[in-house]
């Protein structure tokens, strides 16, 4: 894990990944040097949100090479699929509108 404040002192990070989790929850990790750590607030606490604008907004200053949203599926388990040696990841770049 990785202070949001300290998320400044890097001057490009590889990739900026706002996790879609379940009903409209979203959470940030960033990957440094191929190491890939949640983004948590000052008191320790994982940033997560219910509007992913809000945290496009806190992490607007942070430089990243590639910003993606990504969501892990479950569906192949909930329908008893067989079992795959990766995950059921979807990755899509994403693009900072400032509509905060």
């Amino acid at each position: 894990m990785i202070r949001e404040s300290n998320l400044i002192k890097y001057f490009s990070i590889d990739k900026l990944v706002y996790h879609s989790l379940d009903q409209s929850l979203y959470q940030v990790s960033v990957v440094i040097e191929g190491e890939e750590k949640y983004v948590s607030d000052d008191n320790g606490k994982l940033l997560r949100s219910h509007n992913l604008n809000q945290l496009q907004k806190k992490m607007r200053k942070i430089n990243a090479k590639e910003t993606v949203l990504r969501q892990d599926s479950a569906y192949d388990e909930m329908i008893g699929g067989p079992h795959k040696i990766s995950a059921n990841t979807l990755e899509v770049p994403l693009a900072d509108n400032n509509l905060y």
